[in-house]
């Protein structure tokens, strides 16, 4: 199994995770984790039981939204199985696992650090971080902030029309587009940063560059799997 680590402040444990080391075959070989996009459920749920037992935790615990494109961020309830929509997942509850699934849009893990733990995970595609995904995330889990931005479609790759080009620019100057390919990732960082968040690491590769990595719509269409960030408090 292929995963990236984020070294996270204590208490926390966190994975971006990849295609490689599940069971799901075809299109969404191997290891995918969405449940709605056509895939055996059987064989999506071996593949989240393999990546919560990477980090310790019950896979039957697991919590997950119905993801919609929005700034709304839940707090999340065990083994929660997409029946509320939201973009965003928080807890306090140790041994809880969140998990945010992305297929090109950037994957986001927020720790707070300090006073009581809490941490929330983020699908914050370009609907939801000009909607304020990330603000809301960064409100509800209060001041003393870390954060770190998944493999996402890279400014090597995402190429956009005016319609989408024109309010990134409003919000983040022209220094976020270059040649007609937005940086996503660099939008995550910026607003996270002016959300409070004192640490912002990155993992800075593209899905839609590396398919022996990574599920990407823009590459692959429907049908296809979907990768994650999944979070947990030891």
């Amino acid at each position: 199994m292929k995963l990236f680590r984020w070294d996270a402040p204590e208490p926390y444990d966190v994975v971006f995770t990849t295609r490689v080391g599940g069971v799901s075959e075809g299109p969404f070989a191997s290891l995918n984790l969405g449940r709605k996009n056509g895939d055996d459920v059987t064989h999506v749920d071996e593949n989240r039981r393999r990546v919560c037992a990477e980090l310790g935790v019950d896979d039957g615990r697991l919590a997950v939204n119905f993801q919609i494109h929005s700034a709304v961020v839940n707090r999340a309830h065990a083994g929660s199985r997409g029946e509320v929509q939201g973009d965003g997942l928080w807890t306090e509850e140790q041994g809880l696992p969140l998990l945010a699934l992305t297929a090109d849009c950037v994957p986001i893990a927020l720790v707070r650090t300090h006073g009581r733990p809490a941490a929330a995970v983020l699908h914050a595609g370009r609907i939801g971080i000009l909607a304020g995904l990330v603000e809301a995330a960064a409100g509800t889990l209060g001041p003393g902030l870390a954060a770190a931005v998944g493999p996402a479609i890279g400014p090597c790759c995402y190429e956009v029309r005016e319609d989408v080009a024109g309010p990134y620019r409003a919000r983040f100057g022209r220094g976020i587009l270059s040649g007609g390919r937005l940086d996503l990732w660099t939008a995550a960082e910026r607003l996270l940063h002016e959300a409070g968040c004192s640490r912002v690491d990155r993992v800075d590769l593209c899905t839609a560059c590396r398919p022996e990595l990574f599920f990407s719509n823009r590459r692959d269409g429907i049908p296809r799997g979907s990768q994650g960030v999944v979070a947990a408090l030891r």
